[in-house]
C-alpha cells in the first residue's frame, strides 16, 4: 500500500513537467490503399496527445463492421536528466468494401484541450474481388482467420446453424438449432437479422425470455461455452432445394489485453501499467453471421399411399369415444375423436364420421394442445361432433380411417376407429313431430333451421308509409358513418408520414420503449436476478439514446452520447448526469455492497434521468 501511495506522490509531482515536454498535436489517418470487393481491413487514426469527443468520417462505399476502438499508450524517458513523455490515442475501425470504384474518406475530427483537430482525407481504390493484383495470398488470408487487430479470434467466437436432417420427406421434422460457441465472455447479445424459412411452417421449441442454457464443449482440443440461442421446428411445405439464410447477431465480448513489458526498459513502466490505471480489458463489438443451410426436401412416395391421406407425418395414435349408446329422440349425444403423438400434429386433416341421416349434426369444435421440447413437437388433436337423433331406431356411426407416413418406418400407416351402435327410444315429441322425421328419413337430411316454431306473439305494428330509408334516425347513422370514415383516413394518413420518417418514429417511440424495458428491469429486481437486470437497464437507458437522438446502435459510445446532448436544450449538468448513470450501469454489478439496494438505487437513477432528459428536450 505503501508503494502505491508512493507512485501515486511521484506522478502528481512529475505531470506538469511532462505537461511542458510535450509536442504539438498531430492527428494521422491511415488505411490500405488498395483493397478487394468484399475484403476486411482496418483504417487507423493515429493521434499523439489525449483527445476526446472523436467523430469518424462518413464511411461512404464501405459497411463498419466494428468500431471505432480506442487504446492508448504512454512512455517517460529521462536522458541526461531531462524528462520526456510520449502519449498516443489510436481509433481503429474494420470495414468491408460495398462496392467498386474510389472512396475518398473524409477528414476524421477530435479535440485536443478544446481545439478542434482534422485528420487527413484517405483515398481507397476498390478492386473486383477476383483481381489477382488486390487478392490476399493464402498464407495472409491464414493470419488474418486467427487473429485481428482487437486480438479476438474467429475461433474464439462464432455461430453456427446446424440442423439434424439435411433430406427430410415432405412434412417430417426437422430441428434446427442456431449455437453460439465462444472462449471468451460475451454480453448484450442481440439479434440483428432472423433467418427466413421460406416453404416450411415453423414451431419455435425454445421459450421467450428465458435464459440461455449453457453448456462446455471440446472442439479441437480447445474447450468452449456453448448456447442455444435459437431452435425451431420446421416442418417442409414443399418439396426440392430450399436455402435458409443466414442469421445475424451482434455481441460485446470482453478480450483481456497483455501489457507488453519487452518494448521498454523504462523503470517506470510498471507504474503506467499498474491495474490501479488500467484494466486490461478490452470490450470489442463483434458482428457473427451463421452459415446458410440448404435442405433437399424429398416427396412423399406414391406407392402404398392411402387415398385418405391427408399429409400426416410422424408417429401418431387414435381414439374414439362417445359419451352414451342409448338415448332418447331430440337428445343430445357427443362423439370425439383424438389424434396424438409426435411431428405435424398442428397441420394433420382431422378424420369425419359418417353419421346417419335422421342425425342432426352440428358444427364440429375442434381443439390441439402441443407441447415443445428439445427433441420436438408432440401434443394431441380432438374433434367433438354434437349429434342430436330426431327419430327412433337402432343406428350406427361407423369406424373412421386416418392414415400417416412414419419417417422411422419408411411406410404408411392407416388406423381404423371403434365403430358404435346407438339406441335411440322414442321421446316426448308429437305425432306431427315424428311425421316429419320420418318423412325426414326418405332421403332427406334437414339441418336444425330448416323448420321452426310459429311465434305466437304479435308482431309490432307501423304505420302505413312509415319507412327507415331517409329517416331522422337513417340520416344520423349515415353523418356518423362519414364522420367515422374521415377520421380513420386522416389517421391512416398520419401514420403513414409517421413510418415514412423513421427517425420521427423513432423519437417519439423512445420514451415508450425505454419504460416496457424498465418494467421488465423492475421484475428482475423483486427477484433478486442481477444480470438480467442489469442488461435490462443497459438496453434501457442506450436504447433511449439511440431512439431519441437516432444514433445508429454501432455508433453509440459516451463520445456521440454527449454530441447529441450537446446539440438539444440539454444542460451540460444534466448531460454529465446521463453519463454518470450509464457509467454506474455499467459497474454497479461489480461495485462492494448489498445487491438489492444497489439495483434500486440504479433503477431510481434511470427513471430519473430519462424523465428529466423528456422534461428538458420538450
Amino acid at each position: 500500500m505503501n508503494n502505491k501511495l508512493l507512485r501515486i506522490l511521484l506522478f502528481a509531482l512529475m505531470w506538469p513537467v511532462m505537461l511542458m515536454a510535450q509536442t504539438e498535436p498531430s492527428f494521422k489517418g491511415s488505411s490500405k490503399s488498395e483493397v478487394s470487393l468484399g475484403e476486411q481491413f482496418r483504417i487507423v487514426y493515429e493521434l499523439n496527445a489525449d483527445g476526446s469527443r472523436f467523430s469518424g468520417p462518413d464511411f461512404e462505399g464501405l459497411r463498419v463492421i466494428t468500431g471505432p476502438m480506442t487504446s492508448s499508450s504512454s512512455s517517460i524517458q529521462i536522458i541526461n536528466g531531462q524528462m520526456s513523455r510520449t502519449y498516443s490515442q489510436t481509433y481503429t475501425y474494420v470495414a468491408v468494401a460495398t462496392s467498386e470504384g474510389e472512396i475518398d474518406l473524409n477528414p476524421a475530427t477530435v479535440f485536443v484541450d478544446g481545439k478542434k483537430i482534422s485528420s487527413n482525407p484517405i483515398k481507397i481504390k476498390v478492386q473486383p474481388a477476383s483481381s489477382a493484383s488486390t487478392a490476399p495470398s493464402q498464407q495472409q488470408r491464414g493470419s488474418q482467420q486467427q487473429t485481428d487487430e482487437t486480438g479476438l479470434s474467429e475461433k474464439d467466437l462464432f455461430l453456427r446453424a446446424i440442423v439434424d436432417k439435411t433430406s427430410p420427406l415432405l412434412g417430417e421434422q426437422v430441428i434446427m438449432t442456431y449455437r453460439l460457441y465462444t472462449r471468451v465472455p460475451i454480453s448484450s447479445i442481440s439479434v440483428n437479422k432472423l433467418s427466413s424459412f421460406p416453404g416450411f411452417w415453423v414451431k419455435n421449441l425454445l421459450e421467450e425470455g428465458a435464459p440461455l442454457q449453457q453448456s462446455t464443449q471440446i472442439i479441437d482440443g480447445e474447450e468452449y461455452v456453448v448456447a442455444d440461442i435459437r431452435k425451431m421446428a420446421l416442418f417442409p411445405q414443399r418439396s426440392g432445394k430450399i436455402t435458409i439464410e443466414p442469421m445475424e447477431l451482434e455481441g460485446v465480448a470482453q478480450v483481456r489485453v497483455q501489457a507488453d513489458r519487452r518494448r521498454s526498459r523504462d523503470p517506470f513502466e510498471s507504474f503506467f501499467n499498474d491495474p490501479f490505471f488500467n484494466r486490461n480489458v478490452r470490450n470489442v463489438e463483434r458482428v457473427l453471421i451463421s452459415n446458410p443451410v440448404e435442405i433437399e426436401v424429398k416427396a412423399l412416395p406414391f406407392a402404398g399411399r392411402p387415398q385418405d391421406f391427408g399429409g400426416a407425418v410422424g408417429q401418431f395414435s387414435l381414439q374414439a369415444s362417445i359419451d352414451r349408446n342409448a338415448l332418447k329422440t331430440n337428445e343430445a349425444l357427443n362423439v370425439t375423436y383424438t389424434i396424438s403423438g409426435k411431428g405435424n400434429i398442428e397441420l394433420i386433416e382431422m378424420p369425419r364420421p359418417a353419421f346417419p341421416p335422421d342425425f342432426e349434426v352440428y358444427e364440429p369444435k375442434v381443439s390441439g394442445q402441443a407441447s415443445t421440447s428439445a427433441s420436438g413437437v408432440t401434443g394431441t388433436r380432438k374433434i367433438e361432433f354434437l349429434a342430436i337423433p330426431r327419430s327412433p331406431g337402432e343406428f350406427l356411426i361407423p369406424a373412421v380411417n386416418f392414415s400417416y407416413f412414419d419417417p422411422a418406418k419408411k411406410k404408411y400407416v392407416e388406423l381404423t376407429s371403434e365403430a358404435f351402435s346407438i339406441q335411440v327410444e322414442r321421446g316426448t315429441e308429437t305425432g306431427e313431430d315424428i311425421a316429419a322425421t320420418v318423412r325426414a328419413r326418405e332421403g332427406i337430411r334437414y339441418l336444425g333451421s330448416d323448420i321452426r316454431h310459429i311465434k305466437p306473439e304479435t308482431n309490432t305494428l307501423k304505420p302505413i308509409g312509415s319507412f327507415f330509408f331517409f329517416s331522422n334516425l337513417f340520416l344520423a347513422l349515415l353523418g356518423l358513418g362519414a364522420a367515422i370514415f374521415a377520421a380513420i383516413l386522416i389517421y391512416l394518413r398520419r401514420t403513414t408520414q409517421l413510418r415514412k420518417n423513421q427517425s420521427l418514429l423513432r423519437n417519439r417511440q423512445a420514451t415508450k420503449v425505454a419504460r416496457k424495458r424498465l418494467k421488465t428491469a423492475h421484475k428482475h429486481m423483486h427477484v433478486k436476478q442481477q444480470n438480467e437486470f442489469y442488461l435490462e437497464m443497459s438496453q434501457a437507458l442506450w436504447g433511449y439514446l439511440a431512439n431519441k437522438f437516432n444514433i445508429a446502435r454501432a455508433d453509440l459510445s459516451f463520445e456521440t452520447v454527449k454530441e447529441a446532448l450537446d446539440k438539444t436544450q440539454v444542460t451540460e449538468a444534466l448531460r454529465d448526469e446521463f453519463i454518470e448513470v450509464l457509467n454506474n450501469c455499467e459497474y454497479a454489478r461489480f461495485a462492494p455492497g448489498d445487491a438489492s439496494e444497489k439495483m434500486e438505487e440504479l433503477y431510481n437513477q434511470g427513471i430519473q434521468i430519462i424523465s428529466k432528459t423528456e422534461r428538458t428536450i420538450k
